[in-house]
Parts: structure tokens; C-alpha cells; sequence
């Protein structure tokens, strides 16, 4: 995807999870993070490049379950 400069990894467990989804969608101010009508969580690709690194993700769901990946870093 040209222009984009973060990608966002979510581990399955939190994907599945409808609560978890539900606190992501709600912590994203740039709406990177959806639901899905059966409560899973979708990551808004269109979004992706909106993301002002504040963390809020990171912080809401389990350690290590969530993960912004900078792509322009080697």
C-alpha cells in the first residue's frame, strides 16, 4: 500500500475477543480498528495511515498482544 508508513498487529486471541475488539475500537481516536457484526475485531486498512503513535491500543489490550510496526524504520 503505497504511502502507508505504520502497520498494526493484533495476536488472534485479542482479534476474536468481542470485548477486547469493542475497547480498541473505542481507544482509537483515528478509527484504525473496527467490529465486525460478529464481534471480532477488523483493522481499518484505509485508516492505517492516520495513526498518531499515541499508544492507546498498546496500553488497552493484554501486554504483547498489540503491536504498531513502523515501516519506515529498518
Amino acid at each position: 500500500m503505497p504511502g502507508v508508513f505504520i502497520d498494526v498487529k493484533v495476536d488472534p486471541s485479542v482479534a476474536k475477543d468481542p470485548e477486547l475488539a469493542k475497547k480498541l475500537d473505542e481507544v482509537c481516536a483515528v478509527d484504525i480498528f473496527a467490529q465486525n457484526e460478529d464481534g471480532s475485531l477488523r483493522i481499518v486498512e484505509e485508516n492505517l495511515d492516520e495513526c498518531v503513535l499515541c499508544d492507546l491500543c498498546i496500553e488497552a489490550a493484554p501486554a504483547g498482544t498489540v503491536e504498531v510496526v513502523k515501516l519506515y524504520e529498518s
